[in-house]
């Protein structure tokens, strides 16, 4: 079969390497779908801090269940699955607690161990998520960045009949902003410096959407939910210039949720953040639970993933869809491999 290796940064081959056969307990997946996040960006430009090279890359998968391991139940060939990408040790303080996303040895597919973009690939059944089979398989490589968006509204607890503020209209600020008002929000508000981006956060349901390079933040802010504010702001954008805003402008005992990560060392007014007693808090991958609800969401209708997705590449172009994505930022949201072309 083949398989994508990024031996440097902006270097990709492609290998011939033999078909792996299901250990006991896992299952084989052909894989027909990868997505290509921002992380993936960085380790194309040799600035993820966390990823060494050669590496196989895939994280955001779609495929159907080509094989099963012994003694694995629950699964039919042919069925449209879905991975969850993280790879944890069980014995740490988080993973014993139910909080693996947080695992002191947490490894992710694509970036610290082999990813997904290969024609087929064996994991752990544990790992394999059931899709419906209404759902498209594009729409199952982007799970994994639904369940990032899941997991961010949930840090907040419960938003039905809260106002909403997302800070960020790429991707996962497009999401979280879906999510949001999916389980009830009453008001959500996006902002952005990108016209396109913003576009395209009110084709997926944003209620207002607001330049904040030609328009003030607070004003628009005020304006659109009142002198009470918003109940909470997800930072999907992650400087200063959005945390900024975001501290300066909450609703005095309410919660920002920092949902993007910071590229460079953030510096914020911890005096206002204090003096307000804002809570402060911060989102990290996902859980079970998360795929299980962002399935629900685009099975239910209250999520749209469809309008997010910008181009398709054949697996052979995956140094080509980088380059695409190089040319295209501001108007590129969702670039998809089509592994088995």
């Amino acid at each position: 079969m083949l398989q994508q290796v990024m031996t440097a940064p902006g270097a990709i081959e492609f290998r011939e390497v033999p078909t792996p056969q299901p250990a006991p307990g896992q299952v084989l997946v052909k894989i027909e779908k990868i997505g290509v996040c921002g992380s993936d960006i960085h380790v194309y430009h040799g600035e993820h801090p966390f990823t060494k090279y050669p590496i196989t890359q895939g994280h955001e998968v779609s495929g159907t269940v080509e094989q099963l391991g012994e003694g694995v139940t629950g699964f039919s060939i042919g069925q449209k699955v879905t991975i969850q990408p993280q790879v944890v040790c069980g014995k740490c303080w988080p993973c014993r607690n139910g909080k693996y996303n947080l695992c002191e040895e947490l490894k992710v597919m694509g970036f610290q161990t082999t990813g997904v973009a290969s024609h087929y690939f064996a994991v752990d059944a544990a790992k394999v998520t059931p899709l419906p089979e209404t759902m498209s398989l594009d729409e199952g490589a982007m799970i994994e960045p639904l369940a990032v968006a899941v997991h961010a509204v949930r840090r907040a607890g419960d938003v039905e009949g809260k106002d909403i503020c997302v800070l960020g209209a790429g991707p996962i600020g497009i999401l979280v902003a879906q999510v949001a008002k999916g389980l009830g929000a009453r008001k959500v508000m996006v902002t952005d410096v990108s016209d396109l981006r913003l576009q395209k956060a009110k084709e997926c349901g944003a209620g207002l959407c607001v330049n904040t390079r030609d328009k003030d933040f607070g004003a628009e802010f005020v304006g659109y939910f009142g002198p009470d504010k918003a109940d909470v702001i997800y930072d999907c954008a992650g400087n200063n210039i959005t945390m900024g805003q975001a501290i300066q402008y909450a609703r005095k005992g309410s919660t920002i949720i920092l949902v993007a990560v910071f590229a460079t060392r953030g510096d914020v007014d911890l005096a206002v953040l204090n003096d307000h007693e804002l809570d402060l808090n911060t989102s990290m991958m996902y859980r079970n639970e998360d795929y299980l609800t962002a399935i629900d969401l685009v099975n239910q209708d209250k999520v749209q993933l469809t309008p997010l997705i910008s181009k398709h590449f054949a697996f052979r172009d995956y140094l080509k869809a980088y380059q695409y994505i190089d040319e295209n930022r501001e108007s590129t949201m969702k670039v998809i491999i089509n592994v088995q072309e």
